[in-house]
């Protein structure tokens, strides 16, 4: 007998990625699932996102966490928590200026711990303890990851967490190279590391003071083609990369990675085409730079909404039009199982494709020679309405509680809800009812389409009859 030939890490997490099993065609013990787990999955993760969001505030609030050795007001803390936790961005203190070293490594802790998700990270808790991963666990891990099988659940978590610490490493010695030689050796360590795992995790804080983001490097594309990339990275995700990798041509791709990608690439190049042209001429942003800097930074502002709070040019000098373009940015976000925030492009692109399905005649609606699903067509229609209503209610309250221009409102509170961090710099001037709702938008912004999206899942039934047809005038 042939003794079984060990498979690479790297072979397993490629099987599982591109495993696409329907589900009449999982074994039964598989689609079966028993009820006392149905809503597990999205209770552990809201809970156990709002306990770690509730410890890195108590952290935060510390007189050890802020330079000056004092208390930081609770609301601040607890904004600046669930900010790095849910990878947004949005600050209502400056970072570099206000938290102490140990302050910023709770801030770094939490930025990792919210890329990850909370059972990427729990998973790593209990293979640490020695723990064997149990029928709730992996079912947990199965959704918030978005595959398909129970089995091999493990290898993936590992290569999603070795993916990360590599590419944050690159990520890290490329800034040390620019850092360097303008900061003191360990300032400019510290500094690299900081900003790979912000940009990876697709969260935006930065620790270089007055808020100014990455404005300091407007015309340096080692630091803004290096931030963009990670930014990319973490927004199209794991799997995405390594079905990418695992197939080498385009055509062997998973739809869902199809999707991915090419959603991806048309809003990046449209990005960048729609902010050069509403930009050019604008001497606040734009206007003073040469031609490869403005195409330099306008693509960079078309990365940082897919949903990383980077900047380059002043955000609140921004045309009105330019603004309200990049709110359509940030409201679509990243991919599905990625770091990003929004309804996903997975999520775009399916609605898209199904527009552009009906505008054809097409009775099924499909994409690269694939039918989509009726039941995932109304789910990502379901996520999309509702992420609208959301921003539509939380834009009429804050219009009602914040002194400001209703574009600046809604610009914060779609930054918010898509786990953005770009700001027009109203966020430090919120009123304390102001920053418990933004607070509850990012948080609602990160967990909620995930947790819809499981909830639809878990709550699916087969029909035992089905109704008579009718018809709804239309248009």
């Amino acid at each position: 007998m042939q003794p079984r030939k060990p498979q690479k890490l790297g072979d397993r997490i490629l099987r599982i990625s591109r495993s696409r099993v329907e589900p009449w065609k999982v074994p039964l013990a598989m689609a079966r699932v028993p009820s006392r787990f149905h809503n597990m999955p999205f209770a552990l993760l809201v809970y156990g996102f709002a306990g770690i969001i509730a410890l890195g505030a108590v952290l935060l609030w510390l007189p050890v966490s802020s330079k000056a050795g004092e208390f930081t007001s609770f609301p601040n803390a607890l904004f600046t928590s669930t900010s790095a936790v849910c990878v947004t961005g949005l600050s209502v203190v400056d970072t570099g200026y206000h938290y102490s070293s140990f302050g910023q490594g709770v801030i770094l802790l939490l930025m990792q711990i919210g890329g990850f998700g909370f059972m990427t990270g729990a998973t790593l808790l209990l293979l640490a303890f020695g723990r064997r991963l149990g029928l709730r666990e992996k079912i947990v891990i199965r959704e918030s990851l978005g595959v398909e099988r129970l089995g091999g659940l493990v290898p993936l978590v590992m290569g999603i967490v070795v993916f990360t610490l590599v590419i944050e490493s690159f990520g890290a010695v490329i800034f040390y190279a620019r850092f360097s030689s303008q900061s003191p050796p360990s300032t400019a360590a510290w500094q690299s590391i900081f900003h790979a795992v912000s940009a990876f995790n697709n969260c935006g804080l930065d620790i270089f003071g007055d808020f100014r983001s990455l404005t300091g490097y407007q015309g340096d594309p080692l630091v803004l083609l290096t931030t963009a990339a990670l930014i990319i990275l973490g927004g199209i995700g794991f799997i995405v990369v390594i079905d990418v990798f695992g197939a080498r041509r385009f055509s062997r791709l998973s739809l869902d990675t199809k999707i991915v990608l090419t959603t991806t690439l048309a809003l990046l190049a449209l990005g960048t085409i729609v902010i050069l042209v509403t930009e050019f001429n604008n001497e606040a942003t734009l206007g003073p730079m040469s031609w490869p800097q403005k195409v330099l930074d306008a693509f960079f502002q078309s990365v940082t909404p897919r949903t990383a709070g980077f900047n380059v040019i002043a955000i609140g000098s921004m045309a009105v039009y330019s603004l309200f373009f990049t709110i359509m940015l940030m409201f679509v976000g990243g991919a599905a199982g990625s770091t990003a925030g929004g309804i996903k492009v997975n999520t775009f692109g399916m609605l898209l494709a199904t527009v552009w399905s009906t505008i054809r005649g097409k009775e099924h609606a499909g994409a690269f020679g694939r039918e989509f699903r009726p039941q995932q067509i109304h789910r990502a229609l379901t996520v999309a309405m509702l992420s609208l209503g959301l921003v539509g209610i939380v834009t009429l309250v804050l219009t009602i509680t914040e002194k400001t221009d209703f574009i600046k409102v809604l610009f914060e509170t779609v930054s918010a809800f898509g786990t953005v961090g770009l700001s027009t710099g109203i966020t430090p001037g919120l009123s304390l009812a102001g920053k418990l709702i933004i607070t509850f938008t990012m948080f609602a912004g990160r967990l909620g389409p995930l947790t819809l999206a499981l909830s639809l899942v878990q709550s699916q039934q087969p029909s035992a009859y089905r109704y008579p047809q009718g018809d709804v005038r239309i248009g």
